[in-house]
């Protein structure tokens, strides 16, 4: 007997405008006009976040309609990737083209949430471009990597306000993709995809023959 199909919903697609409108198109820099291009996008049920080449995060919360906007000291430098994850706090992992990583803990008006806008750094591994970043489901884990094959572990403590941050593998090839699950990172690079076990710090490659 044949199964019955599952009805077909059908969805209309259309630019998010109102998301489009408060982002500006140009920045004024002294005498200069800056156009803003959009660099790296993320959404989850609660947030949609999108970065920038001026170095700013724009991020939107789809429940109050509001638009908050973020951004690190210092150099204007594009932001290459972002990574959203909601668990008992809302955070969002930003990466950037020198290598920058920030982690921003959102506040929240929910009873026993975080009151308080918290940023913490992963400090001075990274050199050259973020390319992936991966959170583990509690938020106490980020990986990040980058163009030259470097993947850095942070390891954050939300409550005491810390963040540790060490390399645990490099590759010879850009990384292009990370996901975490049960102790285990998926890597993949322009060459290769592999599991890291983060416990025995070994790897498995995933098939044998490199890509081409």
């Amino acid at each position: 007997m044949a199964s019955v199909a599952s009805p077909v919903i059908f969805k209309e697609f259309c630019p998010l405008y109102y998301l489009l409108n408060a982002i500006p198109t140009k920045i004024q820099k002294g005498f200069r006009s800056i156009v803003v291009y959009l660099t790296a996008l993320d959404t989850n049920g609660d947030y949609i976040a999108v970065g920038s080449s001026i170095g700013m995060l724009y991020l939107y919360c789809r429940h109050l309609n509001q638009m908050k906007k973020y951004n690190f000291e210092g150099k204007c430098e594009s932001i290459t990737f972002v990574k959203l994850l909601s668990c008992f706090d809302d955070l969002v992992a930003v990466g950037t083209a020198s290598g920058r990583v920030a982690v921003f803990q959102l506040v929240s008006s929910l009873p026993g949430r975080n009151k308080q806008l918290r940023r913490f750094d992963v400090a001075g591994i990274h050199k050259s471009s973020i390319t992936a970043l991966a959170w583990s489901p509690n938020g106490m884990k980020l990986f990040s990597g980058d163009d030259r094959g470097k993947i850095v572990y942070s390891a954050l403590d939300l409550d005491q306000g810390i963040c540790n941050s060490n390399l645990v593998l490099e590759e010879p090839s850009s990384i292009v993709q990370l996901d975490y699950n049960q102790k285990v990172l998926l890597v993949s690079t322009l060459q290769r995809t592999l599991l890291f076990y983060t416990e025995e710090k070994s790897v498995k490659q995933v098939g044998t023959q490199p890509r081409k």
